[in-house]
C-alpha cells in the first residue's frame, strides 16, 4: 500500500525500484506548475528553464488551455478515426491556415510525426517522383535528434541512442550539419534521394544554430533536384526561437513540416505533419493512422494552445527576451573561465562550459542551479540548455540571469 504523502527521497526511490532506468533526472520531485514556475513536493519554488524540452512554451498549466482540456474531457475524449468527431475538422482548418499548408495529418508524439513524415516522403517519391520501389534515400544530418524509434535511431550518430538496437532501418545518408556543399554533392551523386530531413536549429545538440543562409540554400537545392525539404520543428517551432517557426528566419516554407511538444502547451500529447495537397494525396484509407491521432480532446487543446501563442505575441516576446539573455550571457563569458560561449535564437539557448578539468562540471552546475531555485539540464556533457516558458517577464528573466551568474561564480 502506498502512503498518501511520500517524501521526495521516497518518491525517487519508487521510480528507481519500479521504473526503467532510461533517464537521469536531476534530484528534484516536482508537484505543481504555474506559468514560469514549478514547485517540488516540499513546497520549494523554482524557475523552470527547461520547459519540458520546449513543450510548455505557453507556461505551465495555462488557464485557457486547461479550461479547454477540462471542458472537452467532460464531453468526448476519443472516438478513433472510425468516425468523424466534432473537433477534428475545426482543428484541421485552424492549423493549416495558421501555418499556411493545405493538409495536416494529426498524430500524438514528435517521434510519431517524424515517422509519418518519413513514410510520406518515401511514398511520394515512388508515386509522384517515380523512384524505383524500395530505393528511396533520405538525407539527414550528424548530431540530429528526431526521436527514439528504431527507424529514427538508425540514422543517429549518438552511441547511447543506437547501440545494441540493430538491425537498423536502411535508406538514410548522414551528412555534416551546416554544410550546404555536402548536401548538394550527396544529391548529385545519388539519383534516388527523396528528401532532406533536418532540425532548423539542432536542439539536443545544444541549440546549435547554423550559418545564416544555410536553410535557404538547402531549400533551393532541394527545389532544384525535386527533393522534399522536411523540417523537424518539434522543439524549435511554435514561437520558441523568436519566430513562429525557426524556418521563418530565412522565409523557408518546408515541403513537410513536423510539429509537436508546444502544440498542446504541454498538457496532452499532440503532434502534426503539415504539407501540400500534392504530397498528402498519396495516402489513402488504411495506409497510415493512429487510434489516438486526431482525437477530439487533442484537437480542442491544440487550437487553444496555438491561440495563446498568437494572442499573447509569444514569438515576438521570445525574440526580444532572447536578445537580452544572450547579451547578458556574453558579458558573463567575457569574464568567466568556465562559461565559454552562448548560442541560440529566441529563448532556445545554450551555454558552453569548459569542463577540461572536470568532466561532470555542467551537471554539477545544474545541481547548484537547482539549489539556487532554477532548473536546467546539461546535454552532451559540457552544454547547459536554457529554455524558459515564453511567458516569462523581463524582470523574471533578469532575476534568472543573476542566479546563473552567481552560480557560475561558485565554480570559478
Amino acid at each position: 500500500m502506498i502512503k498518501s504523502k511520500l517524501t521526495a527521497s521516497e518518491l525517487m526511490e519508487l521510480e528507481k525500484k519500479y521504473g526503467a532506468h532510461n533517464y537521469h533526472p536531476l534530484p528534484v520531485v516536482l508537484e505543481k506548475g504555474e506559468g514560469v514556475f514549478v514547485w517540488d513536493v516540499d513546497g520549494k519554488k523554482y524557475f523552470d528553464f527547461l520547459s519540458a524540452y520546449s513543450a510548455v512554451n505557453q507556461g505551465h498549466c495555462h488557464p485557457k488551455i486547461i479550461n479547454t482540456l477540462v471542458e472537452q474531457a467532460h464531453k468526448l475524449t476519443l472516438t478513433s478515426r472510425a468516425f468523424f468527431n466534432s473537433q477534428l475538422g475545426k482543428y484541421e482548418e485552424f492549423i493549416t491556415q495558421y501555418f499556411g499548408y493545405d493538409k495536416v495529418l494529426p498524430m500524438n508524439t514528435g517521434a510519431e510525426a517524424v515517422e509519418t513524415a518519413i513514410k510520406l516522403c518515401r511514398k511520394w517519391s515512388y508515386e509522384k517522383k517515380g523512384l524505383p520501389e524500395n530505393s528511396a534515400q533520405i538525407v539527414v544530418c550528424e548530431n540530429n535528434f528526431h526521436g527514439r524509434t528504431t527507424t529514427i535511431v538508425s540514422f543517429s550518430i549518438d552511441r547511447d541512442a543506437y547501440n545494441n538496437y540493430g538491425p537498423f532501418t536502411p535508406g538514410f545518408i548522414v551528412i555534416p550539419y551546416n554544410d550546404v556543399d555536402a548536401l548538394e554533392k550527396t544529391i548529385k551523386e545519388n539519383p534516388n534521394i527523396a528528401g532532406f530531413l533536418l532540425e532548423p536549429i539542432q536542439g539536443e545538440a545544444g541549440a546549435y544554430v547554423p550559418d545564416e543562409g544555410y536553410l535557404k540554400k538547402c531549400y533551393d537545392i532541394c527545389k532544384q533536384y525535386n527533393v522534399l525539404f522536411i523540417a523537424d520543428e518539434v522543439q524549435t517551432g511554435i514561437a520558441r526561437t523568436g519566430k513562429l517557426l525557426a524556418c521563418d528566419y530565412e522565409e523557408v516554407h518546408p515541403d513537410i513540416l513536423i510539429l509537436g511538444k508546444a502544440l498542446s502547451g504541454g498538457v496532452y500529447p499532440v503532434s502534426a505533419v503539415l504539407t501540400s495537397n500534392d504530397i498528402m494525396e498519396v495516402l489513402h484509407p488504411g495506409q497510415h493512422g493512429s487510434t489516438f491521432g486526431g482525437n477530439p480532446l487533442a484537437a480542442a487543446v491544440a487550437i487553444s494552445a496555438l491561440e495563446v501563442i498568437r494572442d499573447e505575441n509569444l514569438a515576438e516576446k521570445s525574440y526580444i527576451l532572447g536578445e537580452i539573455f544572450r547579451n547578458e550571457m556574453k558579458k558573463l563569458c567575457e569574464k568567466s573561465k568556465i562559461a565559454m560561449s552562448v548560442r541560440g535564437k529566441g529563448l532556445l539557448n545554450a551555454l558552453v562550459i569548459n569542463n577540461a578539468d572536470h568532466e561532470n562540471l555542467a551537471w554539477d552546475i545544474c545541481v547548484k542551479l537547482l539549489e539556487n531555485g532554477l532548473l536546467a539540464k546539461p546535454t552532451h556533457t559540457n552544454i547547459i540548455r536554457f529554455a524558459p516558458p515564453l511567458v516569462i517577464t523581463e524582470l523574471q528573466l533578469i532575476d534568472c540571469v543573476e542566479i546563473i551568474k552567481e552560480t557560475i561564480a561558485l565554480f570559478e
